[in-house]
């Protein structure tokens, strides 16, 4: 059975720093793309930042680049994304995913190979 377990979602005021892992379980991950997507209040789902777990290319959304950074643990079935400067728009519930193939436009995918995270809250105020 395909697990993925978020941690490390926080209030943290604008400006500070958070560490999201997510712990995988269940299935060849050498043969995916691992994402992090977050859903703010009334909006859609989007992608914030992918690693291909083959080739180790990342991805990260526009709104976000400079500020995040994704990484895998060696050795380990672990991903993480680091986020620095946080600001109140990056306020969401945050999902970590795994999307079977080279997902290059890291883009939510609902494939049935596919597995989603529980989610983590992100809330940034002052």
């Amino acid at each position: 059975q395909v697990q993925l377990v978020e941690s490390g979602g926080d209030l943290v005021q604008p400006g500070g720093s958070l560490r999201l892992s997510c712990a995988a379980s269940g299935f060849p991950l050498q043969y995916y793309t691992m994402g992090w997507f977050r859903q703010a209040p009334e909006k859609e789902r989007e992608g914030v930042s992918c690693i291909s777990l083959t080739s180790g290319s990342t991805y990260y959304a526009d709104s976000v680049k400079g500020r995040f950074t994704i990484s895998r643990d060696n050795a380990s079935t672990t991903v993480n994304l680091q986020m620095d400067n946080l600001k109140p728009e990056d306020t969401a519930v945050y999902y970590c995913a795994a999307l079977f193939g080279d997902q290059a436009t890291c883009a939510p995918h609902y494939g049935h190979l596919d597995a989603w995270g529980q989610g983590t809250l992100v809330t940034v105020s002052s």
